[in-house]
């Protein structure tokens, strides 16, 4: 594993009133490192990805857990022969992740966390359960779990919308889903405020999915928001590709159409 790259990804929603100052100790360590990738810092928390030698990651973790507020942070890792990202940006925004609720705060409350075992175990007894996937359109296109739920949505704002006009069974035990678990911490506690009675939310996401219990149950692969695209079940690169004229990713298959010209166009976007 010497050879390969680390990326890692994690999140805390917890209240940060320092963000200038974070930002400058932030760029300096990413940069003594030589580490790739995005960390996001606003009022509601923090949200990183980044690539880099494993020596760097230990690094930077070092760094990061001398602030106890962002201590034993849960970690998504996976391996690359590449680096995962193409530059370094420490940015200030006003949501870690938008939603564009201001009375949403996970740090407040949240559903109640699932482990992918015992939602393996719900899928393998055929629990009568909703199954919610909580991600974008072009996102469930490459891959879901099998019988899964969605909103078809373009972008996460939406589903503030989306869940307050919801004819989904209010009674019926909810189980979201996303790819690392940061857009869920919301949504399940929308859901709550708008009477769903029982909210579970996917510990770890589907990446966290994948780890602890691999493919059962799931179908395709999983987007993942760096320069890799997408992974399978086993964390490994995929062939998918994205359409440089409107970002869509592009499976194999898809790659062979016709109207998928390199630079100009593919089949969500040729007309």
């Amino acid at each position: 594993m010497e050879d390969k790259f680390v990326n890692i990804a994690g999140y805390r929603f917890t209240a940060i009133d320092d963000r200038d100052e974070l930002r400058q100790h932030f760029r300096r360590i990413c940069s003594d490192l030589e580490l790739l990738g995005t960390i996001l810092l606003s009022p509601e928390g923090i949200n990183f990805f980044l690539s880099g030698k494993q020596q760097s990651i230990d690094g930077f973790i070092d760094f990061l857990e001398q602030d106890e507020r962002f201590i034993d942070i849960p970690l998504k890792v996976s391996y690359s022969k590449e680096r995962a990202f193409r530059k370094m940006y420490v940015r200030l925004k006003k949501e870690i992740i938008s939603m564009g609720v201001e009375e949403i705060k996970p740090a407040e409350a949240t559903g109640t966390y699932i482990s992918p075992a015992e939602f393996k175990q719900w899928l393998d007894e055929e629990r009568d359960i909703t199954v919610l996937d909580t991600r974008n359109d072009y996102e469930i296109r490459l891959g879901t779990f099998s019988n899964a739920e969605h909103f078809g949505l373009s972008t996460f704002r939406g589903i503030t919308q989306e869940i307050q006009h919801s004819k989904l069974d209010k009674e019926k035990p909810v189980v979201i889903f996303c790819t690392g678990g940061i857009r869920c911490e919301k949504a399940s506690h929308l859901m709550i405020n708008e009477g769903f009675a029982d909210v579970r939310q996917l510990n770890g996401g589907i990446l966290g999915y994948f780890d602890e219990v691999g493919a059962d149950h799931w179908q395709g692969e999983c987007f993942v928001f760096d320069r890799r695209i997408a992974v399978n079940p086993r964390l490994e690169e995929t062939a998918t590709v994205v359409c440089f004229a409107c970002r869509s990713p592009l499976k194999p298959e898809e790659q062979q159409r016709n109207d998928y010209v390199i630079g100009k166009s593919c089949l969500y976007c040729i007309e």
